[in-house]
């Protein structure tokens, strides 16, 4: 019935492009992604006044499944919002794109989580989350049926940061392996590789067949600056491996061989959602069929067109299907 399902974060992006100055001031870590309460998020967005933000959703791994579906795959997301104008937002736009979700926001009471993004002048991204609710997440969130009936399960590594959601994506990678269906991770920001490395363990159990990782998150993970040292590593834990290059490509390693695969040329102005994209470009090709280098080389295609705008997603579904016919056409 489904082609991905996924499990994840519901948040609400609100970007904001700012100096660099502004992250030295509140101690912002650059280019990583913060864990903060709601306390120190309305100090921050406090400090911006004056700025005009951008709001969209967001969260790592509905941002790759609206990928998947808008690429014309099949999808179904499971997550945790608030009956709160935040979390009606962020379900209409699931709805909007197609995506199906067993989230329920009139069941729900508290606050739905927020994502302060903040754009330095080299396009780089620096994040600041407020879960909300999205904390509470447990196994409860899951649909066995839709599980069952889809091609992968994908989880998002910023599952690690929570007890319940912890456990929500084990008991995912568990009810996927026992019905047949093939798993995917992606380990979403060094700050998890370094702090919740634990829980990151526990999540990918004897190992998943398809492991998402960019540079940093590598090199973090194996303790070394040899991005071959930690390949060797990570394929124990990855059965597939796709490690992201930025603009010089991306690497697809499998059982059957390696490739380094291009990336394509663009003036970035924002890299929110860079490796959500490349995750989604890279599952909607292997449940079309495509190669390991095929579908590494949609994921860094469609990386590249979504940095040359602000935001983490395309805004339509018709641009999901424009990026993948220029893919097709391209050299």
């Amino acid at each position: 019935m489904y082609d991905v399902y996924g499990l994840g974060n519901a948040l609400v992006d609100m970007e904001f492009t700012i100096e660099d100055s502004f992250l030295a001031s509140h101690g912002i870590p650059k280019g990583h992604m913060t864990l903060v309460d709601e306390p120190t998020m309305d100090t921050l967005v406090s400090g911006l006044d004056g700025h005009a933000p951008r709001r969209m959703s967001g969260g790592s791994a509905a941002n790759t499944l609206i990928a998947v579906q808008g690429f014309g795959a099949r999808t179904f997301y499971s997550c945790k919002v608030a009956d709160d104008d935040t979390g009606r937002h962020f379900l209409d736009d699931l709805s909007a794109a197609g995506v199906v979700t067993n989230a329920n926001a009139a069941s729900a009471e508290g606050k739905s989580g927020r994502c302060l993004v903040l754009i330095t002048p080299d396009a780089e991204r620096s994040m600041n989350t407020f879960l909300g609710i999205s904390s509470e997440l447990t196994r409860m969130e899951l649909d066995e049926a839709a599980l069952s009936r889809s091609r992968y399960f994908y989880a998002e590594g910023y599952m690690s940061s929570a007890d319940g959601s912890r456990e929500a994506a084990i008991t995912g990678r568990q009810m996927a392996e026992q019905a047949g269906v093939k798993t995917a991770l992606s380990l979403s920001d060094p700050s998890m590789v370094e702090f919740f490395r634990d829980a990151l363990v526990e999540i990918l159990g004897n190992g998943v067949d398809h492991l998402f990782c960019n540079e940093e998150e590598a090199l973090t993970w194996a303790g070394t600056d040899r991005l071959d040292v930690a390949i060797a590593e990570l394929k124990d834990i990855g059965r597939s491996l796709n490690v992201t290059l930025g603009a010089k490509g991306s690497l697809a390693v499998t059982p059957d061989g390696q490739w380094m695969v291009d990336g394509y040329p663009a003036d970035a102005v924002d890299t929110t959602g860079a490796g959500d994209m490349y995750a989604g470009g890279c599952l909607y090709g292997w449940t079309q069929g495509f190669s390991p280098a095929e579908a590494a080389g949609l994921g860094n295609y469609a990386a590249a067109t979504l940095v040359r705008t602000y935001g983490a997603r395309l805004r339509t579904n018709a641009e999901y299907i424009e990026t993948l016919n220029a893919y097709r056409a391209a050299p």
